[in-house]
């Protein structure tokens, strides 16, 4: 059983394939929800300005979920022959609800595709272009450039009522590591310098954050070490940035910046297990970030079934794919 979304006024617990939801709850308030404790998160201050949406990792074209490299160990999961694709199953099920709260913009942080091909993007656009429009703001991640395309690539400044998101191209055609150049690191600061309300960074590749060891790693599996310290440097210099979020390790997270002490995010991934996608609340005084795991019976069966990808590696997906409660549903707030 999962206690798998808060936020100031719903709770969402699944248990197996079975979803109970607790709407138009008491903000900040310990709930007793049919025997389970359950504190609802507060509520920033202020009006609140907008919500959006964001997805990553939805990978179209993907039929074998779990499957590292040529490795024959798994567990190896894929969709049953009459089935569709669990891409489609995924991401049907994650735009169906993103339009129930018809949200100001849908941003994708990368990874649309399986291998960048024609057709998987075609699947994508239908499945997200269709029903959002010019709400819809897409960047690459490194599955849609490992044959150097190009197609979804640049950065975007998207401003909203209360916040802006600045969605940096993070990908390195050829590579499955990313960065931020010197030259993006100019232009959002100069952005940032200019910008009238809060910024929201997103991009597709996590940011390296030093550990105890201390230990820097020029083939790091997210953003280079150099240019993730100028990202945390830039949050200094710039108080309009608050947050930076990405996807790529298809987990849950979220840690403190080095120096700037905001957040840096990942949210999960939408193809497998737990299946999610994030909303964002904009309020006067902050950004709350709430995580669903999609519903649909469908969409429910598959994502059970990745619970255990990667055990015959040693993996306990299940715990690193889900994090806690508290790095999907947290505040953030506006200094």
């Amino acid at each position: 059983m999962d206690i798998t979304t808060v936020a100031d006024d719903l709770v969402v617990i699944h248990d197996g394939l079975l979803t109970r939801r607790y709407d138009g709850l008491s903000t900040d308030t310990d709930h007793d929800l049919d025997g389970i404790n359950v504190r609802t998160l507060p509520k920033p201050e202020g009006e609140l300005l907008c919500r959006f949406t964001t997805v990553n990792d939805v990978h179209f074209g993907e039929v074998e979920a779990g499957k590292l490299d040529d490795h024959p160990e798994g567990p190896i999961r894929r969709s049953a022959p009459e089935a569709d694709p669990y891409p489609e199953v995924m991401n049907r099920a994650a735009a169906q609800e993103m339009a129930a709260i018809d949200p100001a913009v849908v941003i994708v942080k990368g990874d649309l595709s399986q291998d960048g091909r024609e057709g998987e993007w075609a699947a994508f656009e239908s499945c997200y272009r269709v029903p959002f429009g010019d709400r819809l703001h897409v960047v690459r991640g490194n599955h849609d450039s490992y044959r150097h395309q190009d197609g979804y690539a640049g950065d975007k400044w998207v401003e909203l009522r209360g916040v802006i998101i600045a969605l940096l191209d993070t990908a390195i055609p050829g590579q499955t590591t990313g960065q931020i150049s010197t030259e993006q690191i100019q232009w959002l600061d100069d952005m940032a310098a200019s910008a009238g309300q809060p910024v929201i960074v997103m991009g597709h590749h996590q940011q390296w954050i030093v550990g105890p060891n201390g230990r820097r790693s020029d083939d790091y599996f997210g953003l280079h070490p150099d240019c993730s310290d100028d990202l945390d440097a830039l949050a200094m210099r710039q108080s309009s940035v608050v947050a930076y979020a990405a996807g790529h390790t298809h987990r849950h997270r979220v840690r403190p910046m080095t120096q700037s002490g905001i957040p840096s995010i990942e949210v999960g991934c939408t193809k497998d297990f737990p299946g999610t996608w994030a909303e964002y609340r904009v309020y006067e005084g902050g950004l709350m970030q709430v995580v669903h795991r999609m519903s649909s019976p469908e969409a429910l069966a598959w994502s059970e079934s990745c619970r255990s990808l990667y055990s015959d590696f040693g993996v306990d997906y299940e715990t690193y794919a889900l994090g806690t409660l508290a790095d999907r549903c947290f505040n953030i707030p506006f200094l």
